[in-house]
């Protein structure tokens, strides 16, 4: 049984490479169609949205699995060294190489549809790969102060970023409210990259979703994150994740965190 935790972290491993796996089959490409005016054949990009959609499932698993690797280490009291450096190089490979390749394919996928598709330059799509680079500097980060923040994190957690990208060709897939289509516009993919970049390294404490205590006084935003989220699902489908991520930002910014010693200190 001690070996649980570290098994779920391996799991959690191995789903973000099987979503990196079919994130990379899904690429743009041409396809006939005889459809127009004089029956003309006409040219369209058809995207690779299947593979994309598996991509998100298999991000989203390894979220469960880093979710209940802690709690079963807690439970079985099981801490070790390795156990969190482990934790660290999964949570780097499913939560930000996996959700840097879904916004890299985004990107392609958006500056295919511009005139210039031919002569676009690989330089476009690269921005992409920060995302993995700001997920591996606030994993390190965290792993030398985390004794520190034991009701918080100071900076948005890396789970947290691939969870919201993650949910980006889920929404391309059922199109609620036709947002598909600012995810295919390079401009709203930029902001979101330099946005989350920031957020992961910014100094905002972020909530933890399970409270260091159970009462109304400290539990309240957590309370109102679930009740949020789970009134909008019926109304806004898989949009309801990014919706929970705007709360979930506003929440931990609102809400001030208890002032001791240790959280005094600054990363």
């Amino acid at each position: 049984m001690k070996h649980l935790p570290n098994l779920l972290t391996l799991a959690n491993l191995f789903c973000g490479c099987i979503a990196i796996a079919y994130i990379l089959t899904a690429q743009p490409y041409t396809s006939m169609s005889l459809e127009g005016g004089g029956g003309l054949p006409s040219w369209k990009w058809v995207y690779g949205a299947e593979q994309m959609y598996y991509g998100s499932i298999f991000i989203f698993i390894a979220a469960v699995c880093d979710m209940l690797d802690g709690f079963v280490a807690r439970a079985l009291n099981v801490f070790s060294p390795i156990g969190k450096d482990l934790d660290s190089l999964a949570d780097v490979v499913s939560f930000g190489v996996a959700p840097s390749i879904i916004i890299f394919k985004l990107l392609w996928d958006a500056l295919m549809g511009e005139k210039n598709a031919f002569d676009v330059s690989m330089i476009g799509m690269v921005p992409a790969f920060l995302i993995a680079c700001f997920a591996a500097l606030r994993l390190a980060k965290f792993n030398i102060t985390s004794t520190e923040q034991k009701g918080y994190f100071i900076g948005m957690p890396v789970p947290a970023t691939g969870v919201l990208i993650g949910s980006f060709p889920l929404i391309l897939w059922y199109n609620p409210y036709h947002l598909a289509a600012y995810f295919q516009n390079k401009w709203v993919l930029y902001f979101v990259i330099a946005l989350v970049c920031w957020l992961m390294v910014s100094k905002i404490r972020f909530l933890k979703m399970i409270p260091s205590r159970f009462t109304l006084a400290t539990a309240w935003p957590q309370l109102v994150l679930v009740i949020c989220g789970a009134v909008a699902i019926p109304f806004l489908g898989v949009a309801a994740i990014p919706f929970a991520f705007i709360i979930y930002l506003l929440l931990s910014i609102i809400y001030k965190q208890p002032q001791t010693a240790a959280n005094d200190q600054q990363l």
